[in-house]
């Protein structure tokens, strides 16, 4: 195996490790968060959503990385 396709291989395993767990995170918080209140499930949802998004967004960087190399 070529030493770039390790590197790669490192990049989007490591980068995506960080991101799986903060949206695992996000999600079981929000789920926590809906069934201690249900009427603020509209309030929570927004605010999950983007952070998911931004957690997503450094995988993607990740992966454009790796692409690089």
């Amino acid at each position: 195996m070529d030493l770039t396709t390790l590197a790669k291989a490192l990049a989007i395993g490591i980068g995506s490790f960080g991101p799986a767990l903060a949206i695992g995170k996000i999600g079981a918080k929000a789920m926590e968060s809906i069934g201690r209140n249900p009427e603020a499930a509209g309030k929570i949802l927004v605010p999950m959503l983007l952070a998911a998004a931004f957690a997503e967004a450094i995988s993607i960087y990740a992966l454009v990385i790796a692409f690089s190399i």
